[in-house]
């Protein structure tokens, strides 16, 4: 098996591989770059940009080549990050348990083993799930209008539905699926795999999910707190995870983590719980129109709103700043917009902290102020709950300018 080692916003590498499984690395738009190396046959140019998590392509007629990017974040640190954004409310820093894991493949292979253990310990979680079926004994009900539409008036078999009360269940059923995403993947520890095996026989009589199928729904309740975390690990797998297709003829498995999406959600929902406690509301993912026509759509990431419904403050996450010596010009003439489509006085623009501090820029002849705040994700997560809840602070102090 050929194994392809890359860094999230590493310089690119030239890697040998055969055209086949660059063609489909290409086409897959899993790596910023991917394209034939054109001063060394038979190798590969390949960039990773904001992705990270492990993809494995089967190569018809040759071996599976594997292609792991690792992330820049601390693997902890990641990991608090995508629980957040899926929990803000019950997730919480050393919950999850990574191991003695500094990949991410490994460490997050752990984590869902360990929580998944953890959820079955009691048995497998039990609930009604709704059935129709036919039957030659009438039970629940009888689902009169199939019974005409199916049987044509015969009596027998019967069309009914009812409520079973059975293991066969969404939460079990998004366990054994991640489970099985898992032990598909190379990488995993041969002491995980085990484990995972052993899980995945506890599972053995739930449903498989088929693939292309949507994952199904569940809500958190009393009944199912013990499979929390189980589920929204699993979830993060499942949700997160790979690009299953056939890109330029090949079988693309894995999971991949967008850190741009992962970085504005955190945000987004850090601020949001930041005054959830006051009499401002925020909205994510915000439409309006830049001009009067509204033909010209935008949807800033964050606005926050007074008692009044008015607009009081504006926001937009950005992981990564693409310039060397600073934060790219294009966020600013996006947040200028925003401030003048809105009528809002400054626009805060929220990087994670790697190219410069924060800086503020007031705008000629408009009088707008926009600031650009950087996040220091090295930080541990009660300090970088802290520095979000500042610029709450800092974004709420803008309804007196």
């Amino acid at each position: 098996m050929t194994i392809v080692e890359l860094a999230e916003h590493a310089p690119a590498l030239s890697v040998p591989l055969p055209d086949a499984a660059g063609q489909a690395l290409a086409a897959s738009r899993i790596l910023d770059t991917a394209t034939p190396d054109p001063y060394r046959p038979g190798h590969w140019t390949l960039r990773a940009g904001s992705k990270v998590g492990a993809v494995t392509l089967g190569v018809p007629g040759g071996e599976p080549v594997t292609v792991r990017i690792t992330p820049k974040v601390p693997i902890a640190r990641l990991f608090f990050l995508i629980g957040y954004s899926l929990n803000p409310h019950g997730w919480r820093d050393g919950q999850v348990e990574l191991g003695e894991r500094h990949d991410l493949l490994p460490a997050l292979a752990h984590a869902v083993e360990r929580q998944v253990d953890r959820a079955l310990r009691q048995g497998l979680l039990q609930g009604y799930r709704a059935v129709e079926d036919s039957s030659l004994v009438v039970r629940g009900r009888i689902r009169e209008t199939e019974q005409i539409r199916r049987r044509f008036g015969a009596t027998l078999p019967v069309e009914i539905a009812y409520d079973e009360f059975t293991t066969d269940i969404a939460e079990n059923r998004i366990l054994r699926a991640a489970v099985e995403r898992l032990l598909r993947l190379p990488g995993v520890p041969q002491n995980v795999r085990r484990r995972l095996l052993h899980q995945r026989s506890r599972l053995a009589d739930v449903t498989p999910l088929v693939r292309g199928q949507a994952i199904p729904s569940w809500h958190p309740t009393r009944l199912n707190s013990r499979y929390h975390q189980a589920l929204h690990l699993a979830r993060a797998v499942l949700d997160g995870s790979s690009p299953e297709h056939f890109a330029g003829g090949l079988r693309i498995d894995g999971f991949l983590f967008n850190m741009n999406k992962l970085f504005e959600d955190f945000v987004t929902l850090a601020l949001r719980e930041a005054y959830r406690a006051t009499d401002l509301t925020c909205r994510l993912q915000d439409p309006h129109h830049l001009d009067e026509a509204s033909l010209i759509r935008m949807r800033p990431d964050l606005v926050l709103y007074g008692p009044a419904g008015t607009p009081q403050a504006v926001a937009d996450a950005k992981y990564k700043a693409e310039k060397p010596d600073g934060y790219p010009d294009a966020d600013l003439y996006q947040m200028l917009a925003y401030c003048t489509a809105l009528g809002l006085p400054e626009g805060h623009l929220v990087y994670a902290k790697g190219n410069a501090p924060h800086t503020a820029h007031q705008v000629r002849q408009a009088g707008i102020v926009i600031h650009q705040h950087a996040l220091d994700l090295d930080r541990s997560p009660a300090e970088l709950l802290g520095e979000v809840r500042s610029l709450a602070r800092q974004m709420a102090a803008d309804r007196a300018v």
